[in-house]
């Protein structure tokens, strides 16, 4: 039986008292199962969301067998299977592995790419960081050291659009024009070539674990580290053989920073827009999972997929690329809107968000999905049902918290939002989207 996972902060630790771990990393995986209140839950790492046909299928038979019917879509695209039955470890894994999920079973619960879902599919990136993914999954699992990594430990890949970039990973890559790429460590950065970007991420994360074991206190998450600590990045790029610039340090995300464009929407960059997309090669179709949840029935409605290739995204949604002219990308989109996806901003649940919450969550105090109400325009909202925040999204949001009883705390902005009633939490919410100050 594993020990409970221990909460996810939902602040950066205070840096004046780092956080020292006293127990190992419990955080759930494919093959190291996570006891819930619904069952077992597995967590599949999925390097840049990317699923082949034949995996997707393999993920819904595995989700209608021996799971609870559905598949959750994670803030790092990542797939989850809930209530899983006692004894069913190894033939998850047969089939996982069959598939050609689990290509190194060491490494599973280090493969955390992300990556921006519409790279090389609608020309508007500096690079096809997909590819830069597939590089860094095949260094990640080949490294020995790679599985000290933390489960949580984060990569993410922008085209150079910002959209990933504001997912607050570990170890950053930007691409830039002229087949440069920036590499971003905590406040740090180097400007690199393109065709060593893959390289320099790993070196970047073998610098972070050298760098978390100096400094004694167990940290998972670069973020985690001392205020201080020398992480040494270039010193590890030289040993890697990548030749590196050193750029000013970094004091956020503004657009001035190394490597993110400047015309970029503020904050946090969000993912593809639900819709059709046209690129250079074809058309591409974008729906999101209500809630985050898809059912065996949705999963297999996003088959077939023209370019045997189905992208997750960290915004809880699908890309489906390959389609060859706008009418028929359209038919589709308008058929998975039939099956329940989001497939316009027009949608009541387009930025609605919750954690698991009751039943599946001991944590949890209150089932947030089935309270969850939808709404029209204005900031995300998510539905925590505890003070974790358990996948909540990055940058600005409207926080609606489970407090007991069936009551709620609402924040926007930084700000508490009165709530006189239950039968008014809805319009209270609403009211909260669509403020503009704070």
């Amino acid at each position: 039986m594993l020990a409970a996972m221990p909460p996810t902060p939902t602040t950066p630790p205070d840096r004046g008292e780092p956080r020292i771990r006293d127990r190992g990393d419990a955080c759930p995986g494919a093959l190291r199962l996570h006891a819930a209140d619904d069952g077992w839950l597995a967590r599949l790492r999925l390097p840049a969301g990317l699923l082949t046909e034949h995996q997707v299928r393999v993920l819904a038979t595995a989700a209608d067998r021996l799971g609870d019917g559905a598949l959750s879509v994670t803030s790092r695209g990542n797939a989850e299977l809930r209530g899983l039955a006692d004894g069913c470890g190894a033939e998850l894994a047969e089939l996982l592995r069959d598939a050609g999920l689990l290509p190194a079973e060491t490494h599973e619960r280090v493969r955390n790419v992300v990556a921006s879902p519409l790279a090389g599919l609608d020309g508007l990136g500096r690079a096809d960081v997909q590819l830069w993914a597939r590089e860094l999954d095949a260094l990640l699992c080949a490294a020995d050291w790679a599985t000290e990594l933390s489960g949580r430990f984060l990569f993410a890949l922008d085209d150079g659009r910002g959209d990933v970039a504001g997912l607050g990973a570990d170890v950053t890559l930007l691409a830039e024009a002229d087949r440069r790429a920036v590499l971003r460590v905590g406040s740090h950065a180097f400007r690199v070539c393109a065709s060593h970007a893959a390289r320099a991420a790993l070196a970047a994360a073998e610098a972070f674990l050298t760098a978390a074991a100096e400094a004694g206190t167990g940290a998972w998450r670069v973020r985690e580290l001392p205020e201080g600590q020398d992480i040494g990045v270039d010193v590890w790029l030289e040993r890697a053989g990548v030749a590196a610039q050193p750029l000013p340090l970094l004091t956020g995300t503004e657009p001035s920073a190394p490597g993110l464009p400047a015309d970029r929407p503020e904050g946090p960059g969000t993912g593809p827009l639900p819709g059709v997309v046209e690129g250079p090669d074809g058309w591409t179709v974008s729906v999101a999972a209500p809630l985050g949840r898809l059912t065996v029935t949705q999963l297999r409605e996003l088959l077939p997929a023209p370019a045997d290739e189905v992208r997750l995204t960290p915004w809880r949604g699908a890309v489906l690329p390959g389609f060859a002219d706008r009418g028929t990308a359209l038919a589709r989109l308008e058929a998975l809107g039939r099956g329940g996806f989001i497939t316009g901003t027009d949608s009541p649940w387009y930025g609605v968000g919750a954690c698991t919450g009751r039943p599946g969550c001991a944590k949890s105090l209150a089932d947030v999905r089935a309270d969850a109400t939808p709404g029209l325009g204005g900031l995300p909202v998510y539905w925590s049902g505890c003070e974790r925040r358990c996948g909540r999204p990055q940058g600005e949001y409207v926080d609606v918290v489970a407090t007991g009883d069936g009551a709620y705390r609402v924040t926007a902005h930084g700000t508490p939002v009165p709530v006189p009633s239950r039968a008014e939490l809805a319009g209270t919410i609403a009211t909260a989207r669509t403020r503009t100050t704070k």
